[in-house]
């Protein structure tokens, strides 16, 4: 029998992430149908070649990788539920992009040459994952990313992005005014104007990973739910990693745990990622006099300019969703401010919409690496030990991508390849960066002091 949802559950101080949880009350639970079958909890010891933990997106796009490409049926550990993390809980909005810097912001850091190369690599993954939602019965619903500037002063910005994105890149952005997004999208009253990549398609999540898996499995892939890694030693070269069932000894382990990667996992990973809460809410559904009164004419997903960004979307339903940043701490996730910033940002955005039940409300982990770019690597050559994690709550579509690579690296394939030297695949995650300037391992307890301060202060700067 499964354990009931723990809603305070906090990858800094959780010792335990659950064994067989419930789901977090998504929509996409909800209203993704019956999951597919799994092959139940470990009962007993068990030798594998490759062990994945994790049964998201980026786990299990690794595991079928490694079975379809590679002739290698891994062993995929869940703690809790299939897609139980980020892939039941996350927007569903499936970007040209990887973590959460632009692309301007890539050739700030490392130069043109190799921005422009990420760009390659960002984009096969992006193509990679809309040939997969075509066919995947996903809800999937193309028609770009509309950047909407929340403050005048914003559009300077979106200017300066879309004239990267057309005379570095090739993309073909467009800028669009109020009376353009008005007559084509929506009647988004925080809007001052926009900018529309043609890049973008929205997914259910969840049905999207329900169909990965049973892919996997097709081709002999194991998922076992309710088992999570509770001990993890390694003698002579051989992964120990300890369930309530039973002990699996593995050759090769590849990490996909996400923004769910407890701090007693495995000293690789410990005070290198930041989790990070967002909340969405899911409304009734529209009626026809609100769909008339908002002016939604598209499905298209959006996000504003926020450093604390809100992301939306109209659902295939009629359904508005909206999301955002959520409390510091897991014990806190339940105050009712956090669902107040939703809803008044509804209220803001939608005015007739002010007040409009919430059918769906609930919160999710994002995992934040150091620089806000993910990290697919093995951090420790002398460990057969992989992991790809650190997407900032943007890795809708370059997790499937992500499990790709990975699965080239843990069967040997990405040796002389020049596409893993990019930063992305060359270097591990480092320790915690503190107001994004000081970064040691012994600031990892104010991590949360830090974010704290840092809300409050993009919180000014978003509203000034």
């Amino acid at each position: 029998m499964a354990q009931p949802y723990n809603p305070h559950y906090d990858p800094l101080t959780s010792a335990d992430l659950g064994t067989g949880s419930d789901y977090a009350p998504s929509y996409w639970v909800a209203s993704a149908g019956t999951p597919p079958p799994d092959d139940g909890p470990i009962s007993g010891d068990v030798d594998a070649d490759v062990v994945v933990i994790g049964s998201g997106s980026t786990g299990i796009s690794t595991a079928l990788y490694l079975a379809q490409e590679h002739g290698v049926a891994p062993l995929v550990l869940e703690a809790n539920q299939i897609a139980w993390g980020c892939s039941s809980r996350n927007g569903g909005q499936g970007q040209n992009a990887a973590g959460r810097l632009t692309r301007s912001q890539w050739i700030d850091r490392w130069g043109l040459d190799v921005a422009k190369q990420l760009d390659s690599e960002v984009r096969a993954g992006y193509d990679n994952f809309t040939q997969l939602t075509r066919r995947i019965d996903c809800d999937a619903t193309p028609g770009g990313h509309l950047y909407l500037a929340h403050r005048p002063e914003k559009l300077a910005y979106l200017r300066q992005e879309a004239t990267v994105r057309r005379e570095v890149f090739g993309y073909a952005p467009r800028l669009l005014s109020t009376e353009e997004i008005r007559d084509n999208y929506c009647d988004e009253r925080d809007c001052a104007g926009g900018m529309l990549e043609l890049e973008g398609v929205g997914i259910h999540p969840l049905k999207f990973t329900f169909d990965l898996i049973t892919q996997a499995r097709a081709l002999g892939v194991k998922v076992h739910t309710a088992s999570p890694v509770q001990g993890w030693q390694t003698v002579n070269g051989i992964h120990h990693l300890r369930t309530p069932g039973g002990t699996v000894r593995a050759k090769r382990v590849a990490v996909c745990t996400g923004g769910y990667t407890g701090q007693q996992l495995n000293p690789l990973l410990k005070n290198k990622l930041m989790p990070i809460l967002s909340n969405t809410v899911v409304t009734r559904p529209l009626t026809a006099a609100e769909l008339e009164a908002t002016q939604f004419r598209s499905k298209t997903f959006l996000t504003d300019t926020r450093t604390l960004r809100f992301y939306y979307r109209l659902l295939p339903d009629n359904r508005l969703q909206l999301g955002s940043r959520s409390a510091i701490h897991g014990a806190d996730a339940q105050h009712p401010k956090h669902l107040k910033l939703l809803t008044d940002a509804i209220a803001r955005k939608f005015p007739p919409l002010a007040g409009i039940q919430i059918d769906y409300s609930w919160w999710g982990w994002v995992d934040v690496s150091h620089d806000m770019m993910p990290r697919i690597t093995q951090p420790d050559a002398a460990q057969n030990v992989w992991y790809a994690v650190g997407y900032g709550g943007n890795g809708v579509a370059f997790s499937t991508w992500a499990g790709k690579r990975l699965a080239q690296r843990v069967v040997g394939q990405d040796g002389g390849q020049a596409v893993f030297r990019l930063p992305i695949y060359d270097s591990p995650l480092q320790a915690p960066n503190l107001f994004g300037v000081v970064r040691s391992p012994a600031l990892a307890p104010f991590r949360r002091l830090g974010q704290r301060i840092l809300y409050q202060w993009y919180g000014w700067q978003d509203e000034k």
